[in-house]
């Protein structure tokens, strides 16, 4: 079908909300498409490909903006997966399937997953996955056998815990509830060019991401974390993939190379957990308010819940927290002072103009 491209163009330009609706454009190097009215950084021409509907953007492989949710405009059904996650926390330690969810919805399976996905940024089952571990480890918290746990949690067996505990608490739940007892930790700190970052691994991924004006403060902060982990400094790291890990987040930190997504092991709540996923969708030069984060989680009255998520994060850079500002644009907080985060988004800005 022809387009008036020139026009749609236009209608970007001005961000014209009027236009919503009508037509949808998609950016080829981003794969994300977006209202007309979408408040992020105008892409450049070359870059849009313009789309009738969002199905056609889909088709082509692109998913929806987080910014400006273009589905949500379109689909009245978004409204209802709101409702979905409150029944799924409410409902975690029970058997919860699709079937039961597509029915309260009113939706097909696949348009539900399609839906809820778009909405929240993960599926219904990983969803539910995240919540039952929550509770998991609030169980343990609270000083409950690991046995007593699991069931209460909603996992119908230790097996099926276990396929996720490396995954989600980054140890086995003894060790989670132990402190970390018995957990070996290898940790470097270097210069960069916000100041000395500690960077600290076990095998399984980056726990913590710090940074300091000692490498003393940086240390105690670690211990603190974890005490009563085997905690080893590693003067000159000669182990892969410590050593490429902290590589590529020093070369990130100063500007010379744009972000990997690098394994994360890190004990962290439900909810923090879906925050922290949402945080690593930010494109790197980009940034979101925290109520843009909160709505685009499926919580949108969570904004000071998600503030205390950034300012609680464990793992600088590689959850890039950073990237997070006040609705007005002011830079907001930083767990590692304000004139980091500048330099942080500065360093971002400069390699995507290299």
């Amino acid at each position: 079908m022809s387009k008036n491209t020139e026009s749609y163009w236009d209608a970007i330009l001005r961000r014209d909300a009027a236009e919503d609706g009508r037509f949808v454009f998609g950016v080829i190097t981003t794969g994300v498409y977006c209202k007309p009215s979408c408040p992020s950084r105008r892409p450049l021409r070359k870059n849009v490909r313009f789309y009738d509907s969002p199905r056609e953007a889909e088709r082509d492989g692109l998913r929806p903006c987080l910014r400006c949710r273009p589905l949500s405009a379109e689909d009245p059904a978004v409204a209802r997966i709101k409702t979905l996650c409150a029944y799924i926390e409410e409902h975690s330690g029970e058997n919860v399937t699709l079937e039961d969810l597509s029915r309260r919805a009113g939706l097909s399976p696949f348009h539900l997953q399609r839906t809820f996905k778009a909405a929240v940024g993960v599926s219904p089952k990983q969803y539910l996955n995240a919540c039952r571990m929550g509770s998991f480890k609030e169980q343990l918290r609270a000083g409950k056998s690991v046995t007593d746990a699991i069931y209460e949690a909603g996992y119908g067996s230790a097996s099926r815990l276990y396929e996720r505990s490396g995954a989600n608490l980054g140890m086995k739940p003894k060790e989670y509830r132990g402190g970390a007892d018995r957990l070996t930790i290898r940790y470097a700190v270097q210069p960069t060019a916000v100041g000395l970052m500690l960077v600290a691994a076990t095998g399984r991924g980056v726990c913590a991401v710090e940074f300091g004006d000692t490498p003393e403060d940086l240390e105690n902060s670690l211990r603190s974390e974890y005490p009563a982990a085997d905690i080893t400094a590693v003067d000159q790291p000669d182990e892969e993939p410590f050593r490429q890990w902290l590589a590529d987040l020093s070369r990130q930190v100063n500007g010379t190379q744009p972000a990997h997504q690098l394994p994360l092991d890190v004990r962290v709540s439900a909810f923090r957990a879906r925050v922290y996923e949402q945080l690593r969708t930010i494109p790197a030069g980009e940034t979101r308010s925290y109520s843009e984060v909160a709505a685009a989680i499926g919580r949108p009255s969570a904004t000071r819940a998600v503030a205390r998520a950034c300012a609680t994060n464990p793992v600088a850079v590689t959850v890039p927290c950073h990237r997070v500002v006040r609705r007005n644009g002011d830079m907001g907080g930083y767990r590692w002072g304000l004139d980091r985060k500048r330099k942080l988004l500065a360093a971002e800005a400069a390699i995507l103009k290299q």
